[in-house]
């Protein structure tokens, strides 16, 4: 770690975070031992800040943004700035003044930055935005050369070499250059005037007329010869087998199923029409051109039979023809050139002879004597970027400030799902839920994953955790609101959950909770056996009467036996339980009850509460965003005042007034309530003044 430089470190959420609030610290950086930073690389997707920035760090474009990248983006704004000092805090606004014009790339890019603002009508002013760079091409419009080695049409003067590019461009598909017009490099150059020698070159073989045993119409009946070359082979086969065996000749036409097949079919687009024999089979019988041809070949039959003159051809004569086009076809499949082949041999010769090569390399060199300019023209791009969002990168990846800022979001926060009557603040976008829960179940919280869609049919997932709360009514299938960073609200439906404790007070009611669903499944089940035997006596029923079966013979000493164990049991209990109550009334002095009933709670929650203290305890931000591709190098913790504070509960807001007139409350179930009230109140008292009693004999 370099010593020359004092670091202040502060200690957040149980984590030592190095401060970044001068130039200073960010001109030493490099000297901060990277085993210090909270984070080694993230994403270029899926974080609230602006993608082109995140591109612009990427220099080696992997998708990732690494440390090395953040150091060199620090190393690119040096000699450009007058302090890394003007990069704090975060801001969509470059002054020129902060411009260091006392070097060379701090004069270049101030040129640049002032020649923008004139081609925007703002040569009075004296800063730059993010607006102001969006689009650079208003810079080039209207410029013959702008530096980035293509060339347009307009570049040239000669009509000739206009001519040249535009067909360059046509043939071969356009380069864009800085102001959006399709033009082409040196690469494409050579392409193309390879493409033309290579075209012209195998045009002037085609000429000879070994190659063309039917002069001018050789073409043309190789074509004829290749549509039918296929189906032709097909036909003769046939015949030749039909010759092997008699059964062929209907064995190998079109079956009865075929054609029943096609009679309910529209056979003017029905495929299965040409998939039939070319002709009909016989033994040795010639191919047919005009005469009983399959219908969607006719076209092509008939455009074989006018270029030979004859109305059908034999086997022989089939095969006499391709033989003939063989060298053809072979100068064919040779073809070199096919991309500038449209041009014709004539022009591709006039190109070649022309010059235009040279002249259109001598436009490319001097388009390229801008580079400099243009060049800085995007370094200004990357400045005004950098100084909106570096910094604030930089608060969420050499340290988490903004994620433990109580008044920022972190870049990887994607927004604020509402749902179960709370705010979760620590949302992270996924691409597949399953892959991310593998490693984000380390994290020890509870996670909830959410498919989020919007009526224009956009959709995301996220994964929501909820830090504070219960996790009686999270479940698959829920629905909630997601509002994004940018306050656009999308539906969110749960459809996967990580289940983790999510507060001590939860772990504390668990324990009775759980007692209560007990209670209520055996309930449940007798009630269910009940209605059971109930439905099986009146399917035994006769003629609308139940079968009452006779009941059982009593063995009466089994029953004095049962009777008296019961009575045993009960006196036992009883002794325990006054035995319990005595004691308890015993205690000395007041408070000892109380720590007695808190004794009896914490002997039934402290197990749960202890469990869930120790895994809240462990609860980190390190595995939910390395299963996004982040490399979290801290141990960023979560702990329970942080928790408490990325998700938040209902509260009523101050100065409500609430009533406590509900027009559809239960009557009967607040009755039942007051009465069993009143009668533990009876009975403690009753017990109370037993004991007072007791004591005073």
């Amino acid at each position: 770690m370099n010593q020359t430089h004092r670091w202040t470190f502060h200690r957040l959420g149980g984590l030592d975070q190095v401060a970044l609030d001068s130039g200073d610290d960010l001109a030493h950086l490099e000297g901060l031992d990277q085993k210090l930073w909270v984070a080694l690389s993230c994403p270029t997707r899926g974080l609230e800040i602006d993608a082109r920035t995140l591109q612009l760090l990427d220099l080696d474009k992997d998708g990732r943004v690494r440390a090395p990248e953040i150091l060199a983006a620090l190393d690119w704004c040096k000699p450009r700035l007058r302090s890394l000092g003007e990069l704090i805090p975060s801001r969509d606004l470059l002054d020129l003044s902060s411009i260091d014009d006392s070097k060379p790339e701090g004069r270049a890019l101030l040129g640049a930055a002032r020649r923008i603002l004139s081609k925007a009508g703002k040569e009075a002013s004296v800063s730059l935005t993010s607006a102001d760079v969006a689009d650079t091409s208003q810079v080039y419009a209207g410029s013959k050369f702008n530096g980035d080695g293509v060339v347009t049409a307009d570049s040239a003067a000669d009509p000739a070499v206009r001519a040249a590019l535009l067909e360059a461009v046509d043939t071969l598909g356009g380069v864009a250059d800085r102001s959006g017009t399709l033009g082409i490099n040196r690469p494409k150059l050579e392409q193309f005037f390879l493409e033309l020698a290579a075209y012209a070159e195998w045009a002037r073989k085609g000429q000879d007329p070994q190659l063309l045993p039917f002069a001018e119409g050789t073409a043309a009946r190789h074509a004829a010869v290749t549509d039918l070359e296929t189906k032709a082979a097909d036909y003769f086969q046939r015949c030749r087998l039909a010759a092997y065996d008699p059964r062929g000749a209907t064995l190998l036409n079109a079956t009865d199923a075929e054609l029943v097949s096609l009679a309910s079919k529209d056979l003017a687009a029905a495929p299965e029409v040409a998939a039939l024999p070319l002709a009909r089979i016989e033994p040795g019988r010639p191919l047919p051109l005009l005469e009983g041809v399959n219908p969607a070949w006719t076209a092509r039959t008939a455009a074989l039979a006018r270029l030979t003159g004859k109305s059908e051809l034999r086997e022989s004569e089939w095969l006499e023809l391709r033989e003939k086009l063989s060298r053809y076809a072979e100068y064919l499949k040779a073809k070199q050139g096919a991309l500038v082949e449209k041009l014709g041999l004539a022009r591709a010769e006039v190109l070649l002879a022309s010059g235009a090569k040279e002249a259109i390399e001598k436009l490319i060199v001097q388009d390229e004597l801008f580079t400099d300019e243009a060049n800085a023209v995007e370094d200004v791009v990357r400045l005004v970027h950098y100084r909106r969002d570096l910094h604030r990168l930089l608060r969420n990846f050499i340290n988490f400030a903004d994620f433990y800022d109580p008044k920022s979001s972190a870049i990887f926060q994607a927004g604020t799902l509402y749902l179960d009557s709370r705010s979760c603040e620590l949302c992270v976008r996924v691409d597949d839920p399953g892959a991310h829960a593998t490693l984000a179940s380390l994290s020890r919280m509870y996670i909830a994953y959410c498919d989020c869609k919007r009526p224009s049919g956009e959709s995301m997932k996220i994964a929501a955790c909820f830090t504070q709360g219960d996790s009686d009514y999270l479940m698959v299938g829920r629905n909630g609101i997601f509002y994004d960073r940018s306050g656009r609200d999308w539906d969110a439906n749960i459809i996967k959950v990580i289940e983790n404790p999510i507060s001590i007070r939860q772990a504390f009611f668990a324990p009775y909770k759980k007692f209560m669903r007990l209670v209520e499944e055996q309930a449940l089940r007798f009630a269910a056996s009940k209605e059971k035997e109930a439905d099986a006596k009146l399917a035994g029923s006769i003629d609308g009467k139940p079968v009452i079966a006779a009941p059982p013979a009593v063995d009466t000493g089994k029953m004095v036996g049962i009777v008296a164990a019961l009575g045993v049991g009960i006196g036992a209990l009883g002794t325990v339980f006054g035995a319990l109550v005595s004691g308890f009334f015993n205690l000395q002095p007041w408070w000892a009850k109380l720590v007695a009933i808190g004794g009896v709670l914490l002997l039934i929650s402290g197990p749960s509460m202890l469990l869930a203290f120790l895994k809240l305890r462990a609860r980190t931000l390190g595995p939910m965003l390395d299963a996004n591709g982040w490399a979290v190098n801290g141990r960023v913790k979560v702990n329970i005042p942080l928790g408490t504070s990325l998700t938040g509960i209902k509260v009523l807001p101050q100065g409500s007034r609430w009533t406590h007139d509900d027009p559809f409350e239960d009557v009967r179930a607040r009755r039942r309530r007051q009465i069993i009230t009143a009668l533990l109140v009876a009975i403690g008292g009753a017990v109370a003044g037993w004991w007072l009693y007791y004591r005073g004999r």
